[in-house]
């Protein structure tokens, strides 16, 4: 079975790192990044500009090293992509934590519209405290 195109490019974001040249190509100017309550910077930040300087920004200081690691990839016939995996974290303080995420992307016009997250929130709160 082929894959889905909505597959291969919300894959492609993840495979990049969130590289600028994909970011550019794949985020909708009208992005809606939502952040599950009780995340650090949790929140609703629109465009992808925002959600780089405002979530990303205010996040990573905190971290030696941070990434998103996904596990398995779903769609609908919505436009949906279902990410199932895990964030790998490592504080500035030593303490390391894999805390499972599943984030729900909308897909309009072959570019993202939005991503909704939920994470364990505890378990990177708890590392956070050094």
């Amino acid at each position: 079975m082929s894959e889905s195109p909505d597959i291969a490019l919300i894959r492609r974001l993840y495979e990049s790192g969130m590289s600028p040249e994909a970011t550019a190509e794949i985020m909708a100017p009208d992005l809606v990044w939502d952040i599950t309550p009780g995340f650090p910077n949790s929140g609703v930040y629109h465009g992808w500009d925002s959600a780089a300087k405002d979530f990303f920004g205010g996040m990573m200081p905190n971290y030696e090293s941070f990434g998103a690691v996904p596990e398995e990839f779903y769609a609908d016939d919505q436009e949906h992509v279902f990410v199932y995996g895990h964030y790998h974290a490592e504080t500035k303080t030593g303490n390391k934590a894999d805390v499972r995420f599943i984030h729900l992307w909308t897909i309009r016009d072959g570019k993202a519209v939005r991503m909704q997250q939920a994470a364990d929130s505890h378990v990177l709160q708890e590392a956070l405290k050094g």
